[in-house]
C-alpha cells in the first residue's frame, strides 16, 4: 500500500513544523548527539599525497563493552589525477564521537601503480569489518577492460579483506574474482558504498553487496562493449560472514533501455531487499531504477524499472533504511537534485518501500557527487558526500543529519 500520500506529508509537516520548512541553500545544520557538531572535511584532495580523493563509503561498527561506536570511512586516494585510472589506493579515517572529529588518514590497501578501489564495507554482526575492492592495471583503462582490449592481469579482479578491531589493523587481501565473476563479463565494480547484512527472515546473516558488470556484446551486434547498453547490475552474496561468495540476481544487458550501473542496497522492514541503481545513459525517462527481492537478493520479483519522480544526474547514490526507538523509519536515498548536473546534494525518504519518493531535503546547493548514509543514533544519520567550489571533487565531506528533518 502506497502510505506517502498528501494526507501523511501534511500529517508529519504538521508535527515537524520545523523540519518542513525549506532548506538553507547552504550546508544544512548538522544536529549532534548531545552537542552541535560542523560537517568535516574528512578526505580534501590535493593533500597527503593525492590529487584527488573519489568514492566515499561509511559504515558504523558498534561499541564493545565500555567501548562506543566508531564510525569508518572509506575513500579511493588517486596519486596523479582526479581519473578513474591510475596509483589508486584505498584510505581511511575512523571516528570515535559520531563523525565530528577523525583519525589521520590512513591507507590500507595499495596495489603499488595499479587501481584498487570501490570500497564496500559490510558490518558483520560479530562486529567484524568485511571490505571488498575491485582492481585493475593502472594503467588500463575502463574503455579499454569494456572493449575487451586489457589482458586478463590488468582486468577487473575483485579482492576481500576484514577487521576485528573497527579498522585499525586489517588482514591480507584475499581474492574472490573466481566466485564472483562470470567468463564473459568485462568491466566489474563493487559497490560504490556499504553493503548490508539482513537481520530478519529466512537470511538472517546473510552479506549482500550491490555490484555491476559489463558484459561481452552479442554476436552481430557491431558493438565492441564500451556502449551503455552492455553494463548490467547483479548482487553478491555470502552465508558465511564473507569467507565465501557467490553471485545472487544478474541483470539482463543488451536492450539499452535501462543501463543498470552502481547499485545501493537495503533491507527493508517486512524482510525483502530493495536496490536502488544509476542508470546509465538508457533510453527510458529518468535516472534511476529500482528493483525488489524477496530471497534475500538472491533474485528479483521484478526486472529493474525507472523510478518515477527523482530528479537526478547519471550519478552513483546511496541508501538507507532507518530505524528508530520504535522501530523502523524511513529509507533514504541520497544524491544530486539536478538532471543535467552533479549539484544541489538532496535526500529523500520514503515511506512506501521505495515506492514513492519525497521531494527531498537539500543538504547544500553546491557541487555534489557520490555519497554514502550511514545511521549514527536513533535520531540521527551521517551522509559522507563528495562536494567542492570548483568541483564535486574538492572535499569528501561528512555531515549529521536529524532524521525527523529529513521527512518532507
Amino acid at each position: 500500500m502506497v502510505r506517502w500520500a498528501g494526507r501523511l506529508v501534511t500529517a508529519v509537516c504538521a508535527a515537524l513544523a520545523a523540519a518542513c520548512q525549506p532548506a538553507p541553500a547552504t550546508l544544512a545544520e548538522p544536529v549532534g548527539s548531545g552537542a552541535r557538531c560542523a560537517p568535516t572535511r574528512v578526505f580534501v584532495s590535493g593533500q597527503k599525497g593525492y590529487s584527488t580523493f573519489r568514492i566515499p563509503a561509511v559504515v558504523q561498527v558498534p561499541g564493545s563493552g565500555a567501548a562506543g561506536p566508531v564510525l569508518v570511512a572509506f575513500a579511493e586516494g588517486r596519486r596523479e589525477s582526479g581519473a578513474d585510472h591510475g596509483d589508486v589506493d584505498v584510505v581511511q579515517r575512523r571516528s570515535k564521537d559520531g563523525g565530528c572529529t577523525w583519525t589521520a588518514l590512513r591507507r590500507i590497501a595499495d596495489a603499488g601503480p595499479n587501481t584498487l578501489g570501490n570500497p564496500a564495507p559490510v558490518v558483520e554482526p560479530s562486529r567484524r569489518l568485511v571490505l571488498l575492492t575491485t582492481r585493475n592495471g593502472g594503467a588500463t583503462t575502463e574503455a579499454d577492460i569494456m572493449s575487451g582490449d586489457a589482458v586478463p592481469a590488468d582486468g577487473r579482479r575483485v579482492f576481500v579483506r576484514t577487521s576485528d578491531d573497527a579498522g585499525v589493523t586489517w588482514s591480507r587481501p584475499r581474492e574472490i574474482t573466481a566466485q564472483v565473476k562470470r567468463p564473459g563479463w568485462r568491466w566489474y565494480a563493487t559497490g560504490p558504498g556499504h553493503g548490508i547484512v539482513l537481520t530478519t527472515g529466512p537470511h538472517k546473516g546473510r552479506l549482500v553487496v550491490g555490484a555491476n558488470h559489463s558484459v561481452t556484446p552479442s554476436p552481430g551486434s557491431g558493438d565492441n562493449g564500451a556502449e551503455p547498453r552492455w553494463y548490467a547490475g547483479h548482487s553478491l552474496l555470502s552465508d558465511d560472514g564473507g569467507k565465501t561468495w557467490r553471485i545472487g540476481y544478474v541483470d539482463t544487458a543488451g536492450d539499452g533501455r535501462i543501463n543498470v550501473n552502481e547499485t545501493a542496497v537495503a533491507q527493508l522492514p517486512d524482510g525483502r531487499v530493495y536496490f536502488n541503481a544509476r542508470d546509465q545513459k538508457g533510453t527510458d525517462r529518468g535516472s534511476r531504477a529500482h528493483a525488489w527481492s524477496a530471497d534475500g537478493g538472491a533474485t528479483l520479483l521484478a526486472p529493474f524499472r525507472t523510478v518515477p519522480g527523482i530528479t537526478a544526474p547519471s550519478v552513483e547514490g546511496s541508501l538507507l533504511q532507518t530505524y528508530n526507538g520504535r522501530g523502523s523509519g524511513p529509507l533514504l536515498l541520497a544524491a544530486p537534485g539536478e538532471p543535467r548536473d552533479r549539484v544541489r546534494m538532496t535526500v529523500r525518504a520514503s515511506l512506501d518501500d521505495g515506492v514513492t519518493w519525497s521531494r527531498g531535503y537539500r543538504v547544500s546547493d553546491a557541487k555534489a557527487a557520490y555519497s554514502d548514509l550511514v545511521q549514527i543514533d536513533s535520531e540521527h544519520v551521517g551522509l559522507l558526500y563528495e562536494t567542492g567550489t570548483a568541483t564535486p571533487y574538492d572535499t569528501i565531506t561528512f555531515v549529521r543529519l536529524a532524521i525527523a528533518s529529513l521527512l518532507r
